[in-house]
């Protein structure tokens, strides 16, 4: 799972398929009030991390609260490595080809160039990549799918107090779809997806269709102190091509669609 502190609370942004969390039931907007009988409420999200990482098969207990529960509810996850999924394309109806990306782990740009390949030879004449739910993965590759779409133009930059700024230009060489594009997000799409969809959006690349996006984006530092403990401190923050700060706000899409939300009563108390 994802997760990222808002007032204070932890709350879930996405949950990846396949995952321990998403068996027992997980989902986004999902508040872990304690890990292990330890109170998130004032804790650090390094060590929320810290906390929820662990061997393969050992067990994690974990307070959820959901929308509209009186109480938290008591689940314990069973650990697991999760291989994250790879992109799939499929044509949606004549001269649209569909590309779905759940997250962003090393490699993940070259499947979604071979895909892209693989629908043009299909009769693919536009595009729509959905992100929905994507916050999972590397800002690097995030950069690297965004020049796909982008022969020329600003992808993004990085900033910060005492950071240089860092800009990521499009590489003409390393684009190879130069046709009609839309992106989709919701509000768990976030990290490298964002950086995707802000560049695609602010360089007038194609539409970007959905919710506003959770906001995720900075480069953080550990500095090591003499206790063995560190301190883990937000150096540099990601901006759109025009200087807006993704962490702050999101992602606003240039076509609000509103999903429907449907409550589901959490369930089961267990997840292999």
């Amino acid at each position: 799972m994802v997760v990222a502190k808002r007032i204070g609370f932890v709350s879930l942004v996405s949950v990846l398929p396949n995952s321990p969390a998403q068996k027992a039931g997980l989902q986004a907007g999902d508040v872990i009030e304690s890990i292990d009988g330890h109170s998130t409420r004032e804790m650090p999200l390094a060590l929320v991390g810290y906390r929820l990482e662990g061997a393969p098969g050992s067990v994690v207990a974990l307070a959820i609260v959901r929308e509209r529960a009186s109480e938290p509810k008591s689940i314990d996850l069973r650990r697991a490595v999760v291989v994250p999924p790879d992109a799939t394309g499929r044509m949606m109806e004549t001269g649209i080809g569909y590309l779905r990306v759940e997250s962003f782990p090393k490699g993940e740009t070259q499947k979604i160039a071979t895909r892209i390949q693989e629908l043009r030879k299909a009769g693919a004449k536009k595009f729509v990549l959905d992100l929905r739910d994507n916050a999972f993965g590397d800002i690097d590759e995030g950069i690297s799918t965004a020049n796909l779409f982008l022969s020329k133009g600003l992808i993004g930059y990085l900033s910060g107090q005492q950071f240089p700024r860092k800009s990521f230009l499009a590489d003409s060489s390393k684009a190879i779809a130069e046709e009609p594009l839309v992106v989709l997000v919701n509000q768990s799409t976030g990290g490298a997806a964002e950086i995707v969809a802000s560049a695609i959006l602010e360089n007038h690349r194609g539409e970007v269709v959905g919710e506003r996006t959770f906001g995720i984006g900075s480069l953080q530092k550990p500095i090591p102190l003499d206790d063995g403990s560190a301190l883990i401190l937000s150096i540099a923050k990601y901006f759109t091509p025009s200087g807006k700060q993704i962490q702050e706000g999101g992602i606003a899409p240039s076509v609000v669609v509103e999903e429907e939300h449907e409550f589901v009563p959490l369930g089961g108390e267990s997840a292999a």
